[in-house]
């Protein structure tokens, strides 16, 4: 089959280009020319077509899209970068798909299209875990990469084209190891289901040949042997690396509007059987990366902890707060329990008009962009 695949070389299209080169799929890959891609195409090149481009870049979108079956679509600015560019991460991940669909309709004979979304679309689930792809779509405040899955799903779903969208879980590899900022943004009590980079491509190269996933939605997810607690996967991953359990305060970490739950999947693996690899397999292939430097990094954790400390929002808040506290005295600290306690009720008032003035925003937000998307279309 000929198919067109973005995003190939990030961490989910890597397993996807594995699994469509496999079973000797005619590939073509549209990617964004920098010197880690060049690096990894060097060792493929033989096996697939690419075209060097963008997909914001409509000239270049057409000339990916001509000629192909299917397109499977991972390309997308994910956060921390989409937080911290938010525009940016609207003009790939939506503009960009916009750009994919109307190069489809333009075809003589319109591909299918594989979209790939998140399960931050669900938002903040510490409290109701259990999510379903019928579920409400209310992303966490802030989370601006989730507004452009939403926006970017409701293009696929109103473009008319044959489409099945996947929303993918927290997705692992034994590839992308690295402590990140964004560790600190989800609360410890979040449920996570967890699934592996492999299954994950899997499941998309199996959907390619299935009749039955057009025209739905779908979770991709680890299963129950991949579900855990933040708390203790991030216990157990700490403790693999050599840093101990219980080796981040709690201060470190978000207390609400995060996302991530235990995804519904029956649906999706019974279609596409690819839940192979366990949490357990996912922690035996860290320990063998990890290796020998386990050890090596015990010695230094308690510098590999200031680090990671640095990192952390929250923890500067504590930090911050707790020191201004500390500054009052007693009789201060008496009197700011006093205001505090005598304005509760007007304290609460304003944040529930907050609270509603931010839907309002994200109502008008919402609308802005059903205007722009039909002034386009």
């Amino acid at each position: 089959m000929r198919i067109l695949l973005t995003g190939a070389f990030g961490n989910v299209g890597l397993s996807v280009l594995n699994e469509l080169l496999n079973r000797d799929h005619d590939v073509r890959i549209l990617e964004i020319k920098n010197r880690k891609n060049l690096r990894i195409f060097r060792k493929i090149q033989k096996d697939v077509e690419i075209i060097w481009g963008d997909i914001t870049n409509k000239l270049d979108v057409e000339k990916a899209v001509k000629s192909r079956d299917v397109i499977i679509h991972l390309a997308a600015i994910i956060p921390p970068l989409a937080d911290y560019q938010p525009e940016l991460a609207e003009h790939v991940n939506v503009g960009g798909t916009l750009n994919i669909l109307e190069s489809m309709k333009n075809q003589v004979n319109p591909p299918k299209i594989i979209f790939t979304s998140s399960v931050a679309v669900y938002g903040d689930r510490v409290n109701n875990p259990m999510i379903k792809v019928t579920d409400p779509l209310i992303p966490s405040k802030g989370d601006f990469y989730a507004l452009t899955k939403i926006s970017a799903e409701r293009l696929v779903k109103e473009s008319s084209l044959e489409h099945a969208i996947f929303r993918l879980t927290y997705i692992t590899s034994i590839n992308k190891l690295e402590l990140d900022p964004l560790m600190f943004h989800m609360p410890l009590e979040t449920s996570i289901e967890t699934c592996d980079t492999r299954d994950v491509g899997l499941a998309l190269a199996n959907a390619v040949e299935c009749s039955e996933v057009w025209g739905r939605t779908f979770h991709i997810a680890g299963g129950k042997s991949c579900r855990i607690t933040y708390r203790e996967y991030l216990n157990d991953m700490m403790a693999i690396m050599g840093l101990g359990r219980e080796f981040l305060p709690d201060e470190a970490f978000a207390k609400d509007q995060f996302h991530c739950g235990f995804m519904e999947t029956h649906d999706s693996q019974g279609l596409l059987k690819y839940q192979n690899h366990t949490l357990e397999d996912y922690y035996d292939d860290v320990k063998k990366k990890v290796g020998p430097k386990g050890f090596f990094i015990a010695r230094v954790k308690s510098f590999v902890k200031i680090h990671l400390l640095k990192k952390s929002e929250p923890y500067k808040r504590f930090k911050f707060f707790k020191k201004k506290i500390g500054s009052f005295t007693v009789s201060e600290n008496k009197l700011i329990r006093r205001l505090l306690s005598r304005n509760f009720k007007k304290i609460d008032m304003l944040e529930t008009k907050i609270e509603e003035l931010e839907k309002v925003i994200n109502t008008l937000y919402e609308e802005n962009k059903k205007l722009e998307i039909i002034t386009k279309i």
